[in-house]
């Protein structure tokens, strides 16, 4: 039997005894990270499907698996064998978990899930959609726990203190602008669970997700006090001296549920997204509820003067190290057997070696048709060899103490067929435009989607995925408020407008299954331009700094002045690379930066 039929079996004869008619298992942790621990891998565990998103369900005589086209592909290939039915998020005929629980969960059947694990909003969605069929909701069931014996145990990594010539602005300074925003609010108390947010706010890191320099740990603020929900033993005696300082009291992490419990009379801001069900369930009746987004995600989103600086640089050693590895794949492949993750090992070491504390997500290393699943993942028994011919996509970034950074470039490793070398084009295109466009302030990623989707959809051809995201300082590589994508996606949060600060990936591309994958991403910061009668303006900057190949690029394609802005853009990555380089990389990189002309 495949082994997560085995474990789906096991859990249904723990689902017996509490009747629990379906049980639901997310892919969150306690705190609704998008990535999470090994400790609370339970959706992997139990449909084998290794993807950052997804929702899997399991009732007494059927199992499924809701994802999104990002990982269409991957998770057909891992659901194989285990009897999880791959559901295919927004595709024709396909029912959402919810419109699925509506139509077949049994008249007063019940329903359960890890409170923990799943937020307050989808639980009181659950409630309510199914209220017409008496559905009752057991949310204190761990039935994962149960049955995985050899659970990885929660991290202990220790906690640190983000100096203030990399944050920008300090932590007290923070703390009163948060209590401010309680007070316009008119909240008595304020628990913050999103680990984030938590980390920005107190200039701490920590290293309990992989590539997120988060710690696990709950917030409560008041206007006097402000309790931090963690485990003791990650906080070194000076991280302690730190938080004393500022204010800080400390209290075991799981603590978190009896201080809810025992609040009364309170008017409590919470984020009903990202807080966990338990806790809102744990809230006392006398307490008010005030539901809105948690007002540190605009103060982190909109970085500040050192923060910017301080990117800049980062995506300096960052831009070295892909050049080093680029000039490494051009001149190794062909003569020296380089896998997939062979290349993927170099460019981390490439990484640290620039100063990278980590990699800000599990390195992208995808040659051939492997590029065209969006988020492949390279395994050590099973990727593929580099050939010199068609092409190899990467996608990679680095933890810095300057920033967090994330780059795609897919680099041409021989003969390419003409469909590839116009995919390729096109997704140049793409990305350049939105790099350089022009906008009014006001304006969200909604609004500016279209300006990289345009060369595609004229031709009949799209990505199924957004076109760029948020990014945080050396803190999650996807981060709210702000994204750029066609259309709204309620759970993402990514739809706010642009402001000057604000951090985003530009990252389009084409996914041909079986034959391809191209994308090419800068990271853009958005800054004002001219103001007019008609408002001020904003534009974005590359921060960025990595050449992009420039042999596949078929030039009729573009316009003259996509190619002055490939032009310029190059000119700028060789102006601020070159005098870090070896004399042989640097003649490598004028070479492959020179100025293209139809």
């Amino acid at each position: 039997m495949n082994e997560a039929a085995r474990r789906i079996s096991l859990l249904r004869e723990h689902m017996k005894p509490g009747k629990i008619d379906a049980y639901l298992v997310p892919t969150a942790d306690y705190h609704e990270s998008e990535y999470v621990g090994d400790h609370f891998k339970c959706r992997e565990y139990i449909t084998g499907f290794t993807g950052s998103a997804g929702t899997a369900l399991i009732t007494r005589d059927w199992a499924g698996l809701w994802t999104d086209g990002r990982y269409f592909i991957q998770a057909a290939a891992q659901l194989a064998g285990s009897g999880v039915e791959l559901m295919k998020q927004g595709q024709p005929n396909v029912p959402t978990l919810e419109e699925y629980l509506e139509t077949h969960m049994p008249e007063g059947g019940i329903l359960g899930f890890d409170g923990r694990s799943v937020n307050a909003r989808m639980g009181e969605n659950l409630e309510r959609r199914l209220a017409a069929k008496n559905v009752s909701l057991a949310c204190t069931e761990d039935l994962i726990g149960e049955i995985w014996e050899d659970r990885p145990r929660l991290s202990e990594e220790p906690l640190w203190v983000l100096d203030e010539r990399y944050a920008g602005r300090p932590a007290a300074n923070k703390i009163a602008a948060l209590r401010a925003e309680m007070k316009y609010a008119g909240a008595s108390v304020h628990l913050l669970t999103t680990l984030d947010d938590i980390m920005w706010l107190l200039n701490v890191r920590g290293g309990d997700i992989p590539h997120n320099p988060v710690a696990l740990c709950y917030v409560a603020v008041t206007e006097w006090d402000l309790l931090l929900f963690i485990n003791e033993k990650i906080v070194p005696p000076p991280v302690l001296d730190y938080l004393i300082r500022l204010g800080v009291e400390l209290q075991p992490y799981q603590h978190v549920y009896d201080y809810v419990s025992g609040l009364r009379d309170e008017r409590v801001l919470l984020e009903k997204s990202k807080v966990n069900y338990l806790i809102l369930h744990d809230l006392d009746a006398s307490n008010t509820v005030i539901d809105r987004m948690n007002p540190t995600v605009m103060a982190k989103a909109v970085k500040n003067d050192i923060e910017i600086a301080n990117m800049r640089a980062a995506h300096v050693k960052d831009g070295v190290a892909m050049v080093k590895f680029i000039y490494w794949l051009k001149h190794e492949v062909g003569h020296t057997k380089i896998s997939e993750c062979d290349a993927a090992d170099y460019l981390d070491q490439l990484r640290r070696e620039q100063g990278a504390m980590d990699e800000s997500f599990d390195t992208i290393s995808a040659y051939g048709a492997n590029a065209a699943m969006c988020h492949y993942h390279a395994e050590a028994k099973s990727c593929a060899m580099l050939e010199p011919k068609g092409f190899y996509l990467v996608d990679s970034g680095g933890q810095y103490l300057e920033g967090t950074t994330d780059v795609t470039r897919t680099i041409a490793l021989g003969p390419l067929t003409d469909e590839e070398r116009e995919h390729y084009t096109l997704v140049l295109i793409s990305m350049l435009r939105l790099g350089n466009v022009r906008f009014l302030s006001g304006c969200s990623g909604l609004s500016l989607d279209y300006v990289a989707r345009e060369p595609f959809w004229q031709r009949g051809l799209d990505f199924n995925h957004g076109t760029g995201h948020g990014v945080g300082y050396l803190l999650n590589v996807h981060e709210r408020p702000v994204g750029i994508r066609y259309r709204v996606v309620p759970e993402r949060q990514d739809s706010a407008p642009f402001a000057p600060g604000m951090i985003c990936s530009d990252e389009p591309g084409i996914y041909i299954e079986g034959s391809h994958g191209i994308r090419t991403e800068n990271m853009v910061c958005c800054q004002r331009a001219e103001k007019t009668e008609y408002g001020q303006f904003l534009r974005f900057e590359f921060l960025t700094l990595v050449p992009i190949d420039v042999e596949p690029l078929r030039l009729e394609l573009m316009e003259d002045e996509d190619i002055r802005h490939l032009n310029e853009y190059h000119r700028l990555v060789y102006d601020e690379l070159a005098p870090l380089l070896t004399a042989e990389e640097a003649g490598w990189l004028r070479e492959a930066t020179r100025p293209v002309t139809r």
